[in-house]
């Protein structure tokens, strides 16, 4: 039995895959800020509710939100930053980046260690790795009494150029590690061993900023979940997509920080994978965000350029200094806020605004009566006549409520009727939701009209169809239990490894053979390790122009290794693509570093797993439903999944699972295919 449990602010949602092939699907309460318990609660339900035992679980998945919200919260550690001298204040000169370029008032948000906790130290290291000013053993002595006297719970430590030679750092870690054991150390040649001062230095100190917690809240899971029986190794998602056990996670936690998303678009890759296709855009709209990825010819896209607690993120073309730059591999997701709860109002010039503000499960929409009486996006899909029930009927919905705050908070200010504003509240919502999509398509060079919109989260199948509309993609595909797809994507994850390998060379002095002994290296000891013994090397070279101040990833081809051109080609093609032009002449090119990747891939297919949740099939009473000003109110069928037939079918149709709702409009038509995703097709 292997159990893949998400956590989320309101809902813990569990997935439990049994030996004999089934699925079972649990959703209990989160219980902050202690979320190790419901995660416990999950597993437990989820077990009882197989009919198995504590004893039959081999594997607990887990997605967690702990190291966000350290940072978002400014919870963490007290941390400390041992840096060269004059190098005290990279935490605050950042980079010239702000979100908002014409806003004279904007602050950027404080470091997370403090001025008077980061400390300067004699030593330096020339660009070429030689000793310029050497570390001392008074200085290391030095270092560590600062650290005891400021009662420092974390250290990052971030020497100039320690990536062409790490000697200092490893010498001021062993002793702060031998002085200090109860203090989380972490070094910047471990953490992140390439070129970039602040990016390399925010990491780092990120990295040790959250280990504290992390490793705090992953020793008191274990030790609940044994206490209750459960002797199964706790395995995390990390924020490239794979998973890793909990040992490898305490020694790295910042590879963690964006896992929750992560597990939904690797369930999206492999979904697509099982219904044979390979140019996908997942997108995942849930009570408070909407997030969305592209993964192309299968493979994900990981972006290196990311910032935690910013404003709005679009993937590898955010808006940057707005957050904490963090500079590990993360699968590229766009993220705004919107989602089901965002609060809806009205600006000064009088259009409608939506988000990213958001009425959250307490009090929660208006239609939920429990006092909020500002309307939502769910409110304007209630007053439409998409939204009939919530959690199975569980949670009763009044749409006398949702039109009352419609009404109140937009009609009576703007004029028009509750529908049309209530329309015109999606189609605000869905503009904001197509910008987070173009960002990692038509920005990137990717035309979405030649993928396929796979939606989930409690909102994805409201929306989905017209997004897709919106963007002019044709084909949309809901899967089931898409309200837990994330903790079904824990299951069906990667175990995963990842090691960067500095370079810093031009193409042209590097041997085809050198190319292959780095990455052989760089993979040695994730293959050593028990959990990755005889997985898959998969490498990416982070490669530009010379001259060029940033990177762009390129999967090594396998010819590569003996023809470094192939190499060359690849990223003149990517460049081209991505940036639409590529220089006149046989510019230099440069590799910065390598990303080699192990997968060991997992023991739950994601196409057993749909093709076991057999769906309900039932019928509903018609509704009227109101799709827009053309067609106007239109009495519409009510359907489970499991009514939906092979044969495609005409629209309007409303699909009412127990974690979701699916709207089919007029111009569009659905079936339910052999592994139970609803295919939506747009006329």
């Amino acid at each position: 039995m292997r159990i893949g449990s998400d956590i989320g602010g309101t809902f813990t949602d569990v997935v439990t895959a049994t030996a004999d092939g089934r699925f079972v699907v649990t959703k209990v309460p989160s219980t902050p800020p202690d979320f190790a318990a419901g995660l416990v609660n999950g597993v437990e339900q989820g077990i009882a509710t197989a009919a198995g035992k504590a004893g039959d679980v081999q594997e607990v998945l887990h997605a967690c939100t702990v190291a966000t919200n350290a940072i978002l919260e400014h919870r963490g550690a007290r941390t400390g930053l041992l840096t060269t001298r004059g190098f005290r204040d990279v935490l605050e000169l950042r980079r010239i980046r702000v979100p908002r370029l014409y806003d004279p008032q904007y602050e950027r948000p404080e470091p997370l260690v403090p001025r008077e906790l980061r400390f300067e130290l004699d030593e330096r290291m020339a660009g070429d790795g030689s000793v310029l000013v050497a570390l001392t053993e008074s200085e290391i002595q030095r270092a560590v009494t600062l650290c005891r006297d400021h009662k420092l719970e974390a250290v990052a430590v971030c020497f100039i150029n320690s990536y062409r030679n790490p000697e200092h750092e490893r010498r001021l870690g062993d002793a702060l590690r031998s002085a200090l054991p109860s203090v989380y150390v972490s070094l910047s040649v471990d953490v992140l061993p390439e070129m970039r001062e602040y990016e390399r230095t925010s990491t780092t100190v990120i990295n040790s900023y959250v280990g504290p917690p992390v490793s705090k809240y992953l020793s008191t899971t274990r030790s609940t979940l044994q206490g209750r029986g459960i002797k199964a190794p706790l395995v995390l998602m990390q924020s490239s997509g794979g998973v890793a056990t909990a040992q490898e996670i305490e020694k790295l936690p910042a590879q963690i920080i964006e896992c929750g998303p992560a597990a939904g678009v690797v369930g999206a890759a492999k979904l697509a994978a099982a219904v044979g296709m390979t140019d996908v855009i997942a997108f995942d709209m849930g009570g408070t965000t909407a997030k969305a990825s592209l993964i192309e010819k299968g493979r994900l896209f990981l972006s290196d350029n990311y910032e935690v607690g910013s404003e709005q993120s679009f993937g590898g073309v955010m808006a940057g200094g707005a957050g904490y730059a963090l500079r590990l591999p993360v699968i590229d997701i766009a993220e705004v806020g919107a989602g089901g709860g965002s609060l809806v109002a009205i600006d000064k010039a009088g259009a409608i605004q939506v988000g990213p503000q958001s009425a959250g499960a307490i009090p929660g929409p208006a239609c939920y009566g429990k006092g909020n009486v500002q309307p939502t996006v769910t409110d304007a899909n209630v007053a439409l006549g998409y939204i009939g029930a919530l959690a199975g009927g569980s949670l009763p919905i009044d749409p006398l409520l949702a039109r009352d705050a419609i009404q109140k908070t937009v009609v009576d200010r703007i004029g028009g009727t509750v529908e049309a504003a209530a329309h015109g509240i999606r189609q605000v919502a869905n503009a904001r939701m197509a910008r987070a999509i173009k960002s990692v398509s038509t920005y990137k060079g990717r035309d979405p009209r030649a993928c396929v919109l796979v939606c989930y989260g409690g909102n994805g199948g409201v929306h989905g169809p017209d997004l897709a509309r919106l963007l002019q993609i044709k084909d949309v595909l809901i899967p089931p239990a898409a309200g837990v797809f994330s903790a079904l994507g824990l299951l069906c994850a990667d175990m995963e490894g990842i090691r960067m390998v500095p370079v810093n060379a031009g193409i042209a002095s590097i041997e085809a053979s050198q190319l292959r002994t780095m990455v052989d290296n760089g993979s040695r000891d994730l293959l050593a390790s028990p959990q990755l013994a005889g997985g898959a090397v998969d490498a990416s070279a982070m490669m530009r122009y010379e001259g060029q101040l940033f990177e762009l990833a390129v999967r090594i081809p396998d010819g590569a290794y003996a023809d470094l051109s192939l190499l060359t080609r690849a990223f003149e093609n990517e460049h081209e693509r991505t940036y639409g032009h590529r220089p006149h002449g046989n510019h230099p090119v440069e590799i910065t570093s390598l990303r080699v990747a192990v997968h060991r891939p997992s023991q739950s297919p994601i196409g057993r797993a749909l093709a076991a949740l057999e769906p309900v099939s039932s019928t509903m009473p018609e509704r009227r439903c109101y799709f827009g000003e053309e067609a106007g109110w239109v009495t519409t069928a009510v359907v489970s999944r499991g009514a939906v037939g092979r044969s495609p079918r005409p629209g309007p149709i409303i699909v009412q699972d127990v974690d979701g709702t699916t709207v089919v409009p007029p111009d569009a038509t659905v079936w339910r295919d052999e592994l139970n995703n609803l295919r939506i097709t747009l006329q």
